[in-house]
């Protein structure tokens, strides 16, 4: 395998990640109103995340550094060409970020209630805008002679990327519930576990429709989806999680890699490659040493606080 399918492969791996720790994060900020009807439970439902969101993050941070150094065509075309949308990612997770940090910093309802509605929207909104974009990129867009996506915003707003974005928050919210049903107790686990059985059956539908153009192997998505479901019916909410997160690592795989080498589809003229976009042998040699070297030594901080945070949250004092 050569270079550049290799740092190809690392760029799709790098997404996946993201989708699959970031993804539960959404999902948790979409569903804390509803599965904490009191304060106790919306404490609850946001300590599940608390350790790990800011962590999750770094995992977008790379991959867009890593597509930036590797394949900066690739970059210049998705993030100029889709800049207004990529700004509102931004805004979002600054807004959700500052929320989760100060929402308990202030004794008073009506703060915590702007900080959960800040939560809401900027775990709304990046999932949206990555799955429009992706679907836009993989379906068709103008790319002009300069390399830049014309239109922007407006390439977005079309039935394939818009189904593509629903999709995206639609498994997020899915994944989020199985993850709350795996990390709480009590009501808000219970509330969590209903969440499952309408999100899941929303979620499969959303994927079977976004599935249609893609073929045989893009319906094991709705059908994933589906056994989440079934799995937590059966009281197998470890099943159901792990169910959420194929089906996630699977749609990003599918909006990043499905059409490889062709990153950009244009439908003005001649697609993007891989082969078009890669950086020189040197750029790449160096990135190599990097990437050794840092990239056990995030996956082994990641591990360790994932297994330091492993168990259920709960209300009793922890023994000392």
């Amino acid at each position: 395998m050569d270079l550049p399918t290799v740092w190809f492969a690392a760029v799709a791996v790098l997404w996946a990640g993201y989708l699959l720790l970031e993804g539960f994060d959404f999902g948790v900020g979409i569903l804390t109103p509803l599965v904490g009807r009191d304060e106790q439970g919306r404490s609850d439902a946001l300590a599940t995340i608390g350790p790990v969101w800011d962590g999750n993050e770094v995992w977008l941070v790379t991959a867009v550094g890593v597509t930036f150094a590797v394949f900066p065509p690739w970059y210049a075309a998705t993030f100029s060409g889709f800049y207004l949308p990529v700004v509102l990612v931004l805004l979002a997770l600054i807004g959700r970020g500052v929320a989760l940090h100060y929402r308990g910093k202030h004794d008073d309802p009506a703060w915590r209630r702007r900080c959960e509605a800040a939560i809401v929207a900027g775990s709304v909104v990046p999932p949206f805008v990555w799955g429009a974009l992706f679907t836009a990129t993989l379906t068709g867009v103008p790319l002009g002679a300069d390399g830049v996506v014309r239109g922007g915003a407006l390439a977005l707003l079309t039935p394939g990327p818009l189904l593509g974005g629903l999709a995206t928050v639609a498994l997020c919210v899915l994944h989020g519930a199985t993850f709350l049903a795996l990390k709480t107790h009590g009501p808000v686990r219970d509330r969590a576990r209903h969440a499952v059985r309408w999100a899941a059956p929303l979620a499969a539908a959303a994927l079977a429709a976004l599935a249609v153009p893609f073929g045989p192997v893009a319906w094991a998505l709705p059908v994933v989806a589906a056994i989440a479901g079934l799995a937590v019916a059966l009281g197998r909410d470890g099943w159901a999680f792990l169910a959420t997160a194929v089906a996630v690592v699977g749609l990003a795989a599918l909006l990043v890699a499905s059409r490889y080498p062709v990153l950009i589809t244009s439908t003005t003229g001649d697609d993007l490659t891989v082969a078009d976009a890669v950086a020189g042998p040197y750029t790449l040699g160096v990135l190599n040493v990097i990437g050794l070297v840092l990239v056990p030594i995030v996956l082994g901080y990641q591990s360790w606080t994932y297994w330091v945070f492993r168990k259920r949250i709960t209300r009793e004092p922890a023994s000392v």
